[in-house]
């Protein structure tokens, strides 16, 4: 009798402590996914994503699909700037600008 009431005050505290640790273990997964830090096996030896082939062709390809994002975006925003310029300059000199561009010149 006495062996279970000491196993009936100690397994209450036993769960609440295994409970802390699992929270704890996940909390700290949950911040290392988070802040881009590698996860860890068992060993302590960093757990990085396995590249294939596929993986690889896939970054090349966003690399173009970025770079030629990257070359439209600066040709919008000249675009932008012309916009830009129109719409602030007075209209006196616009005219003139605009007149000069349509007479031909020798």
């Amino acid at each position: 009798m006495e062996k279970f009431a000491f196993m009936s005050q100690f397994f209450p505290l036993a769960v609440i402590m295994a409970a802390i640790g699992v929270g704890g273990w996940v909390f700290t997964t949950w911040l290392r996914i988070k802040n881009g830090y590698p996860l860890e096996n068992s060993w302590g030896k960093p757990i990085y994503p396995k590249q294939n082939d596929e993986t690889i062709e896939r970054v090349k390809l966003l690399t173009q699909e970025n770079a030629q994002l990257r070359a439209e975006l600066g040709s919008i925003k000249d675009r932008l700037a012309t916009v830009e310029r129109i719409v602030t300059d007075d209209s006196h000199r616009l005219t003139q600008e605009i007149e000069a561009l349509r007479l031909p010149k020798n």
